[in-house]
């Protein structure tokens, strides 16, 4: 998840969105989504690159990557000046459950089964 200025809302938020996206490419992400969350009031004033910031841009990218990526992705995000504060969140991938399907019944079961 990542916070970007109010003022972002413009090319220049596109712009960010595209360098992000690229430099996890780079490094082996597989992004499977953007999405922009809307803006936002922060939930607390941000100081950053000498800019006091109460609102962003809220963006959520869905990836697959290495763990090896989260500390220079973080360092990435950290030296851009259109980032006010970046995070990654760790989820489970779901595994699909596999149909089973029905189980037959023997010839057996068949002759002994009550019927009601």
């Amino acid at each position: 998840i990542s916070h970007f200025p109010l003022s972002l809302f413009k090319p220049e938020t596109a712009a960010v969105l595209k360098r992000t996206v690229e430099a996890l490419m780079e490094r082996g992400a597989i992004v499977r989504n953007l999405e922009n969350l809307g803006e936002r009031s922060l939930p607390y004033k941000i100081s950053k690159h000498k800019e006091r910031h109460k609102r962003g841009g809220y963006f959520l990218i869905d990836l697959e990557a290495p763990p090896s990526i989260v500390s220079p992705m973080m360092d990435h995000l950290g030296r851009d000046i259109d980032v006010i504060r970046r995070a990654f969140i760790k989820h489970p991938v779901a595994k699909a459950e596999e149909c089973s399907g029905i189980i037959p019944a023997s010839p057996e079961e068949k002759l002994t089964a009550r019927k009601n």
